[in-house]
């Protein structure tokens, strides 16, 4: 079974790198930087100024996505609404969600899970959305 996976997915790897660089980019980056050890400074003394940069993580990725959508792949990709909403939601937020649940248990306290944060960056992709559904869309015609 996985050797019939294995084509299918680099297709696919392929193919978003090749229409998404951008934001391809920003998952890596988000990725990365939930996952290191954040250095001290004095912007920890700030209540929860790590949510804006949650919300701006989430808006500034999916940003890009609507970007490179319109710009680009809309001439040569045709998706559906379900498919839209499939990729530039529920990705996004879940990826959000595999995160967060990976900070609380696979980072041996360096990091922790906050459904603040879940919120935060599920704010920004649905910010996004609008966003980019409307403002992206009449730009790029």
């Amino acid at each position: 079974m996985r050797f019939y996976l294995t084509p299918f997915f680099i297709f696919f790897a392929m193919k978003v790198l090749r229409f998404f660089p951008l934001t391809s980019f920003c998952v890596a980056l988000i990725f990365y930087l939930c996952f290191f050890t954040p250095p001290q400074t004095r912007l920890d003394d700030v209540d929860d100024i790590d949510k804006l940069f949650h919300f701006l993580m989430y808006f500034g990725t999916l940003s890009l996505f609507w970007w490179e959508y319109w710009r680009y792949t809309r001439k040569h990709l045709s998706w559906s609404a379900m498919k839209c909403f499939l990729i530039a939601i529920l990705c996004p937020v879940l990826m959000s969600g595999i995160i967060e649940i990976m900070q609380e248990y696979c980072t041996d306290g360096r990091r922790s899970g906050d459904w603040a944060d879940f919120l935060a960056n599920s704010a920004g992709v649905l910010t996004a959305w609008f966003v980019g559904r409307s403002l992206f869309k009449k730009l790029m015609k």
